[in-house]
């Protein structure tokens, strides 16, 4: 009798492991992939609550500061249940990593993909500075890349690498730098250095060129700094004003 209802037990917990244990772990993982399809039905549902609306977008209001790519994120709240059953699964109010934004929104709206875990790396970088600053009084500033940006000594914020994020276009690391305010921002010349190689453009020295990174993807740069062309090469370059 004991052993027929130990195997009864066990026969549970693997059932359990198979279906309900994993399952958890399995939406994690889907819930950071990128799906354009999702991307898709969302692009619908806020054309769809344009059309009804007389042309408002479905946005959560953002100070007017804050920075291009991360200033029009969707409010899923005016869309469900009306225009989609519920935010995707990778949304982050699904649980996934993406926050939904628009750009574009003057002449096009446009939905695209801002990857969350840059801000989370972010977050614990300022956290490891401000430690730092509280005792040093300054940020450790250590090459100047253009005026007012900077490198990290990475090794007096205790950490054994560059510190860094990866790059939801080419998935190579991008270095995080600092300006002169202790802002933190995404270094995305890796990736605009190859779109410049690689597409016919008409942008001139002065010129931002972030919209390269966005035309033709998911995504849009977030956390960066505007950048432009070289006078002298087709290389990109800090935009410093």
């Amino acid at each position: 009798m004991m052993k027929k209802w130990m195997q009864t037990i066990f026969a549970t917990i693997v059932m359990l492991a198979l279906s309900g244990c994993l399952y958890p772990e399995e939406r994690l993982v889907q819930n950071q992939i990128p799906y354009k399809d999702q991307v898709q039905s969302v692009q619908a549902a806020v054309d769809q609550y344009r059309e009804a609306t007389g042309g408002l977008l479905p946005i959560k209001t953002r100070d007017m500061t804050t920075p291009i790519y991360q200033k029009y994120p969707i409010d899923f709240n005016l869309l469900t249940p009306r225009y989609m059953a519920e935010p995707p699964g990778n949304a982050f109010e699904s649980g996934g990593v993406y926050q939904y934004v628009l750009v574009d929104v003057e002449t096009n709206p446009t939905v695209k993909l801002l990857d969350l875990r840059m801000a989370e790396a972010i977050r614990d970088l300022k956290l490891r500075i401000n430690m730092y600053r509280d005792t040093h009084g300054y940020p450790p500033f250590k090459e100047m890349l253009a005026k007012g940006i900077f490198t990290l000594d990475y090794k007096k914020l205790g950490l054994k690498e560059p510190p860094y994020v990866v790059s939801p276009y080419s998935g190579k690391n991008l270095p995080l730098i600092i300006d002169a305010n202790g802002e933190i921002y995404v270094d995305y010349r890796i990736d605009l250095y190859e779109r410049l190689q690689k597409t016919n453009h008409s942008y001139q020295y002065g010129e931002d060129i972030r919209d390269l990174l966005v035309d033709d993807s998911l995504f849009v740069p977030a956390y960066s700094l505007p950048y432009t062309v070289d006078p002298n090469k087709n290389e990109p370059i800090f935009l410093v004003k």
